[in-house]
């Protein structure tokens, strides 16, 4: 037991030491073991050790899996598939064709290295493999085995000066678990030395001439489809160029992209209902042949859409799951077209979403306001009729006279600002809109609250048209406050004054204890506390003054003097 546990010791600590090596002493000890197999006159058996020993420092090198990552049978096979014909083949062919990818993920990786050694190692080991292919393994791939001695000698002793470079350039560990890889450059690049290789070798084949003139036209004449094509990816006069039109195919391959999204903007300012927007706009996919069908789901309602196909790629945007189904497995560049798809459609879904809460909001809102405002209507009646049922309780036989004179005209005007509150759920814009003459408003209120101990003082007078539901709603709320503080302060004065010229004006103030600092920030601004009611009586009465061109402020707040002014504007709108 001891012992299996010091091997699974050394194991754990071997394998610690491996992770801290640096990929590039892989890379070179991978290319040394490449020369020794390929370059120099070794037997059978020594050179597929070399090899083994080779694609075993590519498996601890390669970029494609994490070294860290437990590798699943079904990805294990391919490897040792590759290991097999690699060693056991004896195929110049089958070497050329492994130097080409080993090229292309070399200068793949090469691309994503930032440290300025890490990428001179990689251009080092990228112009090893292009030297051994085109100097040593094409050439026998042509049977042109009697190389020249001079390149036979710098091939087999100058190249391994390479990787001995790389060895010992200083080595820093790229940033992140494991160097990024793109696959589009080594794709490229790999496809590039399999048509030079290639190319060469029809020149031979057709020409009858050199290798090495060969070699010369084939280079001469990729280079010359290589200028053509960076002239025509983005060319100068006027075309929109291959890069154009690839950048356009991928990002509306298989769907006119700027139709769909123009029909996708039309229907969203059409439809308000959410799910009935996703619904029509799926619908409006049947340009695509690629996509066979699919199903939806919300947060308030799904559905499906096409017809059901075997394999499904699954988006989930904003609240919006999109589940596409299609015949067949999609390409990469479809699957990021349907990525896209997806994604705008949920950020119009999530528009939609938006919007219907902001209209359920602004109607929960209106029926609010409405309510505080009615509510603050019934109060301010409810206290008239306890001021009147408190003066009959109060009253002897001698006031009867007086108390029904008083009871003939407060009730009344009880009974008209009542039936206005009723009529304000009915028609409130028309209500809002009503308007008194400035006299008979004066003169009815003076009447309401003539029994108050409230001092009016009216500056010329006259017929002045005033809004009838904002004057009697903000001097009801200022003179309910004001003459509550009567309570605590029993000699609390208070007093109303109306003034018409230059601009309508009423204030009420009072000689009571200021407003909290706090309160008095917040008062016409937001809902304040209230030990009295809702606190939003004077915050309505604000909102609606503004709604009438008018402007409710609170000018003086300090103790013995508190004014509450209600003034039009500039822009007070005419009646």
């Amino acid at each position: 037991m001891t012992e299996h546990t010091e091997t699974v010791s050394r194991l754990t600590s071997l394998t610690a030491q491996f992770a801290r090596v640096m990929p590039g002493r892989w890379l070179a000890l991978m290319l040394l073991a490449l020369h020794a197999a390929v370059v120099f006159e070794a037997d059978a058996a020594l050179a597929r050790a070399f090899l083994l020993a080779h694609y075993g420092l590519f498996l601890l090198w390669q970029p494609l899996v994490r070294s860290e990552a437990r590798i699943e049978p079904r990805l294990a096979l391919p490897v040792f598939a590759m290991a097999a014909l690699l060693v056991l083949a004896d195929s110049t062919w089958v070497m050329a064709l492994w130097l080409a990818i080993l090229a292309g993920l070399v200068g793949a990786v090469a691309t994503s290295q930032t440290e300025r050694s890490q990428r001179l190692a990689y251009l080092l080991a990228l112009a090893y493999l292009l030297s051994l292919l085109l100097g040593w393994v094409l050439p026998q791939t042509l049977g042109d085995a009697s190389l020249p001695d001079a390149l036979q000698t710098a091939v087999r002793y100058g190249l391994p000066m390479l990787p001995l470079a790389i060895l010992f350039l200083p080595a820093t560990r790229q940033r992140g678990a494991s160097s990024t890889l793109d696959f589009i450059y080594g794709l490229m690049l790999s496809l590039l030395i399999m048509v030079v290789a290639l190319g060469a070798f029809a020149v031979v084949a057709v020409a009858k001439v050199s290798y090495a003139w060969a070699l010369v036209q084939t280079l001469l004449g990729m280079a010359i489809l290589l200028l053509a094509l960076s002239l025509l990816w983005n060319p100068r006069a006027g075309f929109g160029g291959l890069g154009q039109i690839t950048s356009r195919y991928l990002l509306s391959v298989g769907l006119p992209f700027e139709g769909w999204a123009q029909r996708l903007a039309t229907l969203a300012e059409r439809e308000r209902d959410p799910e009935s927007f996703v619904r029509d706009a799926l619908s409006d996919l049947h340009e695509l042949t690629w996509i066979r069908g699919g199903h939806w789901r919300a947060a308030r309602g799904e559905g499906s859409f096409g017809e059901p196909a075997e394999h499904a790629v699954i988006h989930a945007f904003h609240g919006l799951t999109l589940t596409w189904q299609s015949p067949r497995p999609l390409t990469p560049a479809l699957a990021l077209h349907v990525r896209l798809l997806s994604q705008l459609l949920g950020y119009f879904y999530a528009a939609k979403v938006r919007e219907q809460t902001l209209r359920e909001q602004a109607y929960s809102q209106a029926i609010h306001d409405t309510g505080a405002r009615l509510t603050h209507d019934v109060k301010n009646i409810l206290q008239s009729l306890k001021t009147l049922l408190a003066a009959a309780d109060t009253s002897t036989p001698e006031d009867s006279e007086r108390l029904l004179a008083l009871m003939k005209r407060q009730l009344p005007q009880l009974a008209a600002r009542l039936s206005q509150t009723v009529d304000k759920l009915k028609q409130p814009a028309e209500m809002d809109a009503a308007h008194i003459p400035a006299q008979a408003w004066w003169t009815a209120l003076q009447t309401r609250y003539e029994h108050d101990d409230v001092l009016f003082f009216a500056d010329g007078l006259d017929d002045t048209p005033l809004p009838q539901d904002l004057f009697d709603s903000v001097v009801d709320n200022l003179l309910t406050n004001a003459l509550r503080k009567r309570q605590v302060e029993p000699d609390v004065a208070v007093e109303v004054r109306l003034a018409l010229q230059p601009l309508v004006s009423l204030t009420v103030s009072d000689s009571g204890a200021p407003a909290p600092e706090h309160v008095a920030r917040n008062l016409f601004l937001s809902p304040v506390a209230s030990d009295f009611g809702l606190g939003v009586g004077l915050y309505q009465a604000a909102r609606q003054a503004a709604r009438s061109g008018y402007r409710l402020e609170l000018p003086d707040n300090q103790a013995g003097r508190v004014m509450f002014r209600l003034q039009a504007t500039d822009c007070s709108p005419s009646p």
